[in-house]
């Protein structure tokens, strides 16, 4: 999905489309100026980048950010701020996830081809384990701000 379609359907797959979307925009905008900012058959009137952050808050709807990454050669993966646990807990289960991983590569390649649905798996706990490093990651700044572990 290009950027563009996805603005489209981020208002119009929105409960209410734009009459109910637009007024929540902070600029008071109206239905008609946000539907003609997400019209792909129109080069004026474009939605701008804050505009874009703000519809897909508004909105909770990404997949603008996500065509935006995908059509420079990024995946995007939501990675939580650690709410509990810690820094050792958190690399122990992105340890798990490699392991996790290697079991599913493993599998794969068991017969010597790798299938659309291996390969879609195997993405999937890529992201999963990517996910649990960006953690152990955001233990450490969160640990770094306390002062301590």
């Amino acid at each position: 999905m290009n950027v563009t379609d996805a603005a489209y359907d981020t208002v119009h797959e929105y409960p209410g489309g734009s009459e109910s979307l637009a007024p929540r925009m902070s600029k008071g905008m109206s239905a008609a100026t946000l539907r003609a900012k997400v019209n792909p058959n129109t080069d004026r009137n474009l939605l701008s980048l804050q505009e874009a952050d703000e519809l897909m808050g508004k909105a909770g709807d990404y997949r603008i950010l996500h065509a935006l990454a995908a059509a420079h050669g990024f995946v995007l993966q939501r990675v939580d701020a650690p709410d509990s646990g810690s820094m050792i807990g958190a690399l122990l289960t992105a340890a798990a996830g490699h392991g996790d991983l290697s079991q599913v590569i493993a599998e794969a390649l068991a017969d010597g081809k790798v299938t659309p649905n291996e390969a879609d798996e195997i993405g999937r706990v890529c992201a999963q384990v990517q996910a649990a490093i960006a953690q152990v990651g955001q233990h450490a700044d969160a640990a770094a701000e306390r002062g301590g572990v």
